[in-house]
């Protein structure tokens, strides 16, 4: 059976001092690149892909800031899961 299409969206609020960036995009995008299909990370009215670090460096996601993730298929949920909590957690830091 093929998997259960439709978007899925979780929301997050960056929390760590040092905003999203390279080594808290790197965690992002190499849980995203374990997802089945495509993840989006979405800031603002920008969309890009979750899985590149250089995409997620492009938005300069500051602390404060509320990011979204997309994923394309109700598969994916768990990882949309796995990177809320990452962000929600300050990336370990």
């Amino acid at each position: 059976m093929p998997p259960s299409s439709g978007k899925r969206i979780y929301e997050a609020v960056i929390v760590n001092e040092l905003g999203l960036h390279a080594r808290a995009a790197a965690q992002v995008a190499a849980l995203a690149a374990r997802a089945e299909n495509n993840v989006w990370l979405i800031s603002d009215d920008r969309k890009v892909d979750a899985s590149s670090v250089i995409d997620i460096l492009t938005l300069a996601c500051v602390k404060g800031a509320t990011i979204r993730f997309e994923a394309e298929h109700q598969v994916d949920v768990p990882i949309l899961k796995q990177l809320t909590e990452l962000v929600e957690k300050g990336f370990g830091e």
